[in-house]
């Protein structure tokens, strides 16, 4: 069971797949990393998409049906990427947002170019909730990326981080492998997931980045990762790595 978190499967809701033809090409793409599970987390709230849990979940069947009738082995799950905006604890106590049904866990998309002042009191406020916020690709926020330690300070108060596996094998750059590297380097990452949004473009390295953990670091830290992925679709709780302090 290879899990993967955060991607754009699912054809017209977002920038991803604009077909279903083009999704089942990407999920042919997952397949060939040996991906079985996807947890499906279209754009919500950014600005420009708006994919409430049912959009989604129709979406989802939709294309868990496709994928049965061409024996396509990969199971889709409902998720959403959730943008950091106003009403996201109002709309937590709608059960507007989700990510694979589990009602534990949340991904939050903080914004590139700045640093929310409400970050640290809203990320707490979704804990008290019941949820776990997962940041993901902190190497996208410009502040994050200037100051390791306010991430530290994030996973130090509950919340956990998921960065890409195209950054992390290079694809984003040299300055973006690195702080990717320097994150695992203090248990600052559980998840690494594709963000995958098209077949050839933006495709699925799940497997390649797994493998650069195998080889850089260790099998046990990729049994850690796909584990802790596990657990977002089960809705359990882990334990993970204590952070390290860049101080």
């Amino acid at each position: 069971m290879l899990v993967d978190i955060h991607n754009h499967i699912l054809p017209g809701l977002d920038d991803g797949p604009k077909s279903i033809e083009e999704a089942i090409l990407l999920a042919s793409n997952a397949v060939d990393n040996g991906i079985t599970h996807i947890i499906a987390t279209p754009h919500h709230h950014n600005g420009k998409y708006i994919n409430s849990p049912s959009i989604v979940k129709k979406a989802v069947n939709n294309l868990n049906m496709e994928l049965s009738q061409k024996d396509i082995p990969v199971e889709i799950f409902s998720g959403q990427e959730v943008y950091f905006y106003n009403s996201i604890l109002e709309d937590l106590e709608k059960d507007l947002l989700t990510l694979a049904d589990s009602g534990k866990y949340l991904l939050i998309e903080l914004p590139r170019n700045h640093f929310p002042v409400s970050t640290f009191e809203t990320l707490y406020k979704i804990q008290l909730r019941g949820y776990t916020p997962i940041i993901v690709h902190p190497e996208r926020n410009t502040v994050l990326r200037k100051d390791k330690q306010k991430l530290y300070d994030l996973v130090n108060k509950g919340s956990l981080v998921q960065i890409t596996a195209s950054t992390l094998i290079g694809v984003q750059g040299r300055n973006l492998k690195k702080y990717t590297i320097d994150l695992l380097k203090h248990n600052l990452v559980h998840f690494i997931s594709s963000d995958a949004h098209h077949y050839v473009k933006r495709p699925f390295l799940l497997n390649d980045a797994y493998q650069y953990v195998r080889k850089k670091f260790s099998e046990n830290q990729v049994t850690y990762f796909n584990e802790n992925a596990k657990h977002v679709i089960l809705g359990t709780d882990f334990q993970p790595m204590l952070p390290i302090s860049f101080k």
